[in-house]
Parts: C-alpha cells; structure tokens; sequence
C-alpha cells in the first residue's frame, strides 16, 4: 500500500524505514549531519516549513504533514494489509 506524505507525492508503506517529528530533527546534532549527508536524496514537499521527516530506503522527504498524521495513515494501511492477506 502507499502513504500520501505531500505535494501529490505516494510512499510504499513497506519502503518507510521511519517518520519523524520536526522537533527530534531540528534539536538532533546527528539528525542534522544525516541530514546534510543525504542532501542529495532530500526532496522538500512542503511550501514553507516541514513538519516531520520520512525516511524511506532510498530518499527523505521533509514532509507537511505531522508525523502523527503519517503514522496514523501507515497504521491504518498495515491494518487493511492484514486484513486483506488473512
């Protein structure tokens, strides 16, 4: 299944390695040198300022959408996945 995680941009839900909040991010010492060291696989989906930070297998995407949001779409989707392979 997918996640919207903003500016029309779908997600994997099994490619989400983790969603975390602006706060943890911005407050990190080592979230900021990540990341620098991933600028070239950032793509910026908001308009002003992001709200959370999803880290997939291959990109991050600082998000719009707060991470409680995403994960509550994630969770809803790992529970339809279940339902659908029982």
């Amino acid at each position: 299944m997918y996640i919207h995680v903003g500016e029309d941009v779908m997600v994997r839900t099994d490619e989400i390695v983790a969603i975390i909040d602006k706060d943890t991010v911005q407050f990190s010492e080592e979230m900021q040198l990540f990341l620098k060291k991933k600028e070239n696989q950032t793509s910026n989906l908001s308009k002003g300022t992001y709200k959370s930070l999803v880290v997939t297998l291959d990109q991050l995407y600082l998000s719009p959408l707060a991470s409680t949001t995403l994960k509550k779409r994630s969770k809803k989707w790992n529970t339809h996945d279940n339902l659908l392979n029982r």
